[in-house]
């Protein structure tokens, strides 16, 4: 599987069905109160912890790819045995196979997970993951990315902290389009008709084409999703969008079938390697930032174990060395100096390379959406994907 992928991966209908029966109707089960969601903890006594996480998300040793060498690191230095899953292939595969145990206040045999945020969001409402102890987290207090602190689901990261983060900005040849693209509705000019993909799923699209539109992403209404849904229904209908897409707009690109494309930052990255025409840009008006985060899910039986593992990572030293393999954006700004110490040109690189370190000047343009609630996800979801043909 690409690791790429899992920013893509479309919702069904019957799943967002689930999610707004369980988290936005007032069903009573589904909601955990504070004072029911820990379990005695067994770290003292039990040093181990299992951590699921997506597949190809951690550096791997050249020599020998079973060898994760910051989580080596971390198992020496704590003498706490780590049982890391590559389990997270799609985030409502991974809710639907979870969610049974924490719904019936049960344990999910699992200390710590890696779930995109906008379903991170329904975790928080439910009341299935616990509020982290920062008194045990020196590192997150002091290096997690200010951009990154407040999401309207969670201020603050009580509950959540980000594993890596990432824009969804614009993609675009530029020697063979000719010119620039600095703004959102650059898409829509003539040349492009028929030459430009859109992300298909929802939750990755919407907050781009809102803000192209000029609205504030961290306080949109309904109006703004009608408005903004309004016009792609009309450019879908000119044929000026060629299809939606999940990450399959990086083959569209490289074959020069596409123009420009709706894209993630840690797409073109790779990208660039292979084609150095190929640019991604944040519009003037803005791109979201994205995160997919870190959660201790209810009655995890090693928490304090799982908040020291999550704090190693918020060293620089150790964010540096993952951001190297996974080329996301970096949630710890102070990795930049490490990497820029680095004696390797090829890896001090990196500290200057603004889709791993965005530069001042892009991360002013950057904001976290405000999440699509659980009442009003199943309207949005029709009308979307009315639109998107699933």
């Amino acid at each position: 599987m690409d690791r790429l992928s899992r920013r893509a991966l479309l919702r069904g209908v019957g799943t967002v069905g689930f999610l707004a029966a369980v988290a936005g109707c007032g069903v009573p089960p589904a909601y955990v109160r504070a004072g029911d969601r820990a379990a005695p903890d067994r770290s003292a006594a039990d040093g181990s912890l299992t951590f699921a996480n997506w597949p190809l998300y951690i550096d791997v040793d050249d020599n020998d790819k079973q060898r994760r060498p910051t989580l080596d690191a971390f198992e020496r230095r704590t003498g706490i045995s780590v049982t890391y899953t590559e389990e997270i292939n799609d985030n409502d595969e991974f809710f639907g196979k979870i969610s049974p145990a924490l719904m019936n206040h049960q344990p999910t045999g699992r200390d710590l997970i890696v779930i995109s945020d906008w379903m991170c969001s329904r975790f928080v409402r439910l009341g299935w993951v616990q509020e982290m102890d920062r008194d045990r987290q020196p590192n997150v207090a002091k290096h997690l990315d200010p951009l990154l602190l407040k999401p309207a689901f969670d201020p603050g990261r009580k509950h959540c902290v980000p594993w890596q983060s990432g824009i969804t900005g614009i993609a675009y040849n530029r020697r063979k389009l000719g010119r620039e693209i600095r703004h959102t509705s650059d898409l829509w000019a003539g040349d492009l008709k028929g030459r430009v993909t859109l992300l298909a799923g929802m939750d990755e699209a919407f907050a781009l084409l809102m803000q192209g539109d000029g609205v504030d992403i961290t306080r949109w209404t309904a109006d703004d999703f009608h408005r903004m849904t309004d016009r792609v229904a009309a450019l879908v209908r000119a044929q000026h969008i060629r299809r939606f897409t999940g990450n399959d707009y990086i083959k569209d690109l490289s074959s020069g079938d596409v123009l420009a494309a709706q894209a993630y930052s840690g797409d073109v990255i790779q990208l660039k390697a292979d084609n150095p025409d190929i640019e991604f840009v944040v519009p003037e008006e803005g791109a979201e930032l994205w995160s997919e985060s870190l959660m201790i899910p209810d009655l995890a039986a090693h928490k304090r174990n799982a908040e020291r593992l999550v704090d190693h990572y918020y060293d620089p030293e150790v964010a540096a060395e993952l951001a190297t393999w996974v080329n996301y954006v970096c949630p710890v700004p102070a990795a930049r100096d490490v990497l820029a110490s680095a004696k390797d040109k090829e890896t001090a690189a990196l500290a200057e390379d603004p889709l791993i370190f965005p530069d001042d000047g892009m991360r002013g343009r950057l904001a976290i959406a405000r999440d699509i609630g659980a009442k009003e996800r199943p309207e949005f979801a029709g009308e979307w994907n009315a639109i998107v043909g699933l």
